[in-house]
């Protein structure tokens, strides 16, 4: 018989052995139940799940040792645990090896808080938390070397905002992606998209599908040329006459109407008066079409990378546009990143820009000399201001705005490329009320070397909501799709498979939790505490394919709980799923201490 049959029969048995050694404690211990009360009626037969162990009732209430049981999404999480990934560069934009918990100080709304956990994030911690998932595949799903999965770490949602891009910027910022595409490493997962919406590609580690999508990138927006070349009236103009009731820029667009439409004919004053206004209404409409798109679809990317297990970056890439009438939108889109724990990063697509003071060339000019110097004046003005918002986007998210460079492949690399060394702080806020309310962060370094610190800049407090189940919706995304581990308590787990005859599989998780550093409740003479067990199966994009909840009450005597001390309990999920690669995601939470695991596994399951 081959060897490796063999040994995975062997492994096969010694895992039922372990499941049925559990099971038959759990059984003693519910006959010895049942024999303390005697004189109680035959066991009920009770509803819900199969898998719940039936006992004997005592004073009327069921009583058993240990009971699972499958339920909705309600696993509830450590809301008062912040984290804070922070990237530490020297004056050269390298990352800073080698600092210490005892380096960094974090500052909660001005109050210098203590940090209680610490970790660094570096090439060989990823790797090795690659190969750790992918020993969780055992038994018939066991794969070779080479057929493991490659956990996806990073999600790049590759955004192109071109509304307001020029030919000239998109053709040079399609060179650079191409090249950050050719970079990506086997973790990342990238998606492309743009404002328009007309450019989408799901996230992927296929660079020849990613860099066949960039092909189609090219500009899109209303006011990527001007709408009238008579009077030439740009979006920021006709929002500083409408919204800003700037009477000189008004006289400007007038003198030019009269001039260009009129022959300078000033008997046609009032004719040029309501041209320059139906001008005005035509390229602020225009713009402000562009700015809704524009926001709508950053909140599409957003929702898309809300819902990716792992680190989660949205890079723009834009020449920028005019905080104007959407400003609230302009916030709203900073708050919903900082909600999900995403980054912002921006690239201003114009790179080492000269100001214009005759503005595009390409584009008519219909500047006559009484106007020219204003027109070039507001010109200056609102080049200027084109990169508050993606200033704004990437400082209010802890992110990177990479501008002033001609250097965009370097802009993207540093942009969107995994940091070499950065920190994961993580703080209990002192006395934190359930408000929702937005909490200002800032981290410093101890010793006040000057080194540049990017980090997420605030949070959202908990909100403690009339409706319990949507609490615990919230509470249970945030655990699940992410890939930080827990280590609270002891968990282990181990994926298999087993081929069905529907041409698909049944998936297997098996999590062994060790007893001991749990925190019982005692109370009539027996060792009381709930574990929720909340799984998540997603693809090796990252897409949600199924995922389960189990609540295991455990009600044991003592001598049970000793047994099961030296044990350990063991939980099994089970997911029909098709062919191919996946990770899963497993988070464990105890009611009675609160305490918490986490753990990463894979699984290949060969057509």
């Amino acid at each position: 018989m081959n060897s490796k049959v063999t040994q995975r029969h062997a492994l096969h048995l010694l895992m039922l052995l372990a499941i049925l050694a559990t099971s038959a404690a759990v059984s003693r211990a519910q006959d010895s139940s049942g024999a303390a009360g005697q004189g109680n009626p035959p066991a009920e037969k009770t509803q819900g799940n199969p898998t719940e162990t039936q006992t004997p009732k005592i004073n009327g209430e069921a009583k058993q040792e240990v009971s699972m049981q499958d339920t909705g999404a309600t696993f509830k999480l450590r809301v008062n645990l912040v984290q804070v990934h922070v990237i530490v560069r020297d004056s050269a934009s390298k990352p800073v090896e080698n600092l210490r918990k005892e380096d960094f100080l974090v500052y909660d709304s001005g109050k210098l808080q203590a940090i209680t956990t610490f970790g660094v994030e570096t090439a060989r911690s990823r790797k090795e938390r690659a190969e750790a998932a992918a020993k969780t595949q055992t038994g018939e799903g066991e794969t070779a070397a080479g057929g493991s999965v490659m956990l996806p770490e990073r999600f790049v949602a590759l955004t192109f905002d071109d509304i307001h891009l020029k030919m000239a910027d998109a053709v040079t910022v399609r060179v650079a992606a191409g090249r950050f595409v050719d970079a990506m490493t086997p973790g990342d997962r990238i998606g492309i998209f743009s404002t328009s919406g007309q450019l989408t590609q799901d996230f992927t580690s296929d660079k020849e599908a990613l860099k066949q999508k960039l092909l189609g990138l090219m500009p899109r927006g209303a006011m990527g040329g001007h709408i009238t070349d008579c009077p030439d009236v740009s979006y920021y103009m006709a929002d500083q006459i409408e919204n800003k009731h700037d009477s000189q820029a008004l006289v400007v667009v007038v003198q030019e109407t009269l001039q260009c439409m009129f022959g300078g004919n000033q008997q046609m004053a009032g004719a040029a008066q309501a041209a320059a206004q139906a001008a005005v209404m035509v390229a602020l409409n225009a713009g402000d079409a562009d700015n809704n798109y524009t926001y709508r679809l950053l909140e599409e990317v957003l929702r898309r990378l809300a819902g990716k297990p792992g680190e989660r970056v949205l890079l723009l890439a834009s020449p920028g546009f005019l905080i104007t009438t959407d400003t609230l939108d302009e916030s709203g889109i900073v708050d919903r990143a900082n909600r999900a724990n995403i980054v912002i990063n921006a690239l201003d697509a114009r790179g080492l820009y000269v100001p214009e003071p005759g503005g595009d060339i390409s584009q008519r000019n219909s500047d006559t000399p009484i106007t020219a110097g204003l027109k070039a004046s507001y010109r200056l003005t609102e080049q200027s201001e084109l990169q508050f918002v993606l200033m704004d986007f990437a400082y209010g998210t802890g992110g990177t705005f990479f501008h002033n460079s001609n250097d965009l492949e370097g802009g993207l690399k540093l942009a969107g490329a995994v940091p070499e060394v950065s920190y994961v702080l993580g703080f209990s806020p002192q006395n934190q009320k359930m408000d929702g309310k937005y909490h200002t962060l800032k981290v410093t370094l101890a010793q006040k070397q000057k080194y540049a610190i990017q980090a997420r800049r605030g949070y959202y407090a908990p909100k403690k909501l009339d409706d319990p189940q949507e609490t615990e919706k919230q509470e249970i995304q945030e655990a699940l799709f992410s890939q930080d581990e827990i280590h609270d308590l002891p968990l282990s787990l181990q994926t298999q498979y087993f081929k069905t005859e529907d041409s698909g599989a049944r998936l297997s998780v098996v999590s062994h939790l060790e007893l001991k550093g749990m925190h019982f409740r005692k109370a009539e003479g027996r060792n009381l505490d709930n574990l929720t067990v909340a799984t998540a199966v997603f693809d090796e994009n990252g897409n949600f394919i199924t995922g389960g909840e189990k609540i295991v009450k455990m009600r044991l005597f003592d001598a049970t709980f000793e047994k099961l001390s030296h044990t350990g309990l063991t939980v099994k999920s089970s997911f029909e799923v098709k062919p191919g690669k996946y990770m899963v995601r497993q988070v464990v939470r105890d009611s009675e201490g609160a305490q918490m695991a986490a753990r990463n596994g894979t699984v290949v399951i060969s057509y």
